[in-house]
């Protein structure tokens, strides 16, 4: 096995939290590492435009906030590696990290792995994701002013998703594979009474529809197959969100990390301190709340500060 490669800091995840804390333990000569995984730039470089991140008034592109965070962050002195981290162990300090045959060491972490929004699973899904298809009504529910959106799912997410979508879209219909939902009581009655919330029930998204010109894509609506006869029908709208759930990548820390039943890591309350010492949570890996970009860079800035204030104390 190679000898491993030693670092005071070690930040695994380059989404807006992972990039925010290596700005702030840059700044504090801590020389961090930042260990980017299979997508640099986190959930933030699958979404178009971005408007309500402060500081951009007219907006910015999604991959572009995340270009712009990394280079202030290599400008503080941190180093970005294109790799992934396979294993780990914290058992002992200083922590080691595998990336595939690659060993490292830490004194201190900060985990910043965020979380993947659950899809459909089907390829038109992809094609148009950012072109019609999200999955986050607070992050682009604004650009659906007087339009037609669909949004698939059963759960509290769902209910709440359409609800605010009400906020900009004309129309708002619930696509749901079942008759039962999962949402709690208050949630679907909240759903139920909104004049502009409808419900197709028994109804799955066989494929989403939408017009190709160029570079320039559109999409158009849904076919939508029903669970009970297998019928098939077509639904047109100009949006479809993904409201089937969250899955924090946290498989790496299973019997590593406390993590609560959906596998989000636990940390001390108003901290970012995981329950390991040395080991930090930073953005959506910790937070099923929230999970915007600026709450994320909030709490990349916590990790950075607790971090930096932990290792003194060792010191």
């Amino acid at each position: 096995m190679a000898n491993p490669i030693h670092h005071k800091l070690i930040i695994v995840g380059s989404g807006p939290a992972g990039l925010t804390a290596a700005v702030y333990a840059g700044r504090a000569n801590m020389n961090p590492v930042v260990f980017e995984g299979l997508q640099p730039g986190g959930q933030l470089t699958i979404t178009t435009e971005v408007e309500n991140f402060p500081g951009f008034e007219h907006g910015i592109q999604g991959p572009e906030l995340m270009d712009v965070i990394r280079r202030q962050a290599t400008r503080f002195g941190a180093v970005c590696e294109y790799k992934e981290i396979t294993a780990v162990d914290f058992s002992k300090r200083p922590f080691t990290l595998h990336s595939y045959d690659e060993v490292y060491t830490a004194d201190a972490v900060i985990i910043s792995t965020g979380a993947s929004a659950k899809l459909l699973g089907i390829e038109s899904e992809n094609k148009y994701m950012g072109y019609g298809v999200s999955a986050c009504a607070t992050c682009d529910g604004f650009f659906y002013k007087n339009q037609r959106v669909l949004v698939v799912g059963g759960g509290d997410t769902a209910l709440e998703e359409a609800t605010y979508l009400t906020r900009h879209a004309a129309e708002v219909t619930i696509i749901h594979r079942r008759e039962e939902f999962r949402a709690s009581k208050i949630m679907f009655e909240r759903a139920s009474k909104n004049p502009k919330i409808k419900f197709l029930l028994n109804k799955v998204v066989d494929e989403v529809l939408g017009t190709e010109d160029g570079t320039k894509k559109s999409l158009t609506g849904v076919r939508l197959k029903d669970t009970k006869t297998g019928e098939l029908s077509v639904v047109e709208a100009e949006g479809l969100f993904i409201a089937i759930g969250h899955q924090p990548n946290t498989a790496l820390f299973k019997d590593v990390l406390d993590m609560d039943e959906t596998g989000y890591l636990s940390v001390k309350s108003g901290t970012t301190y995981t329950n390991i010492p040395g080991v930090f949570a930073a953005g959506d890996v910790a937070d099923k709340h929230y999970r915007q970009a600026i709450t994320a860079a909030g709490t990349g800035c916590m990790a950075a500060i607790d971090a930096e204030r932990w290792l003194e104390a060792q010191e």
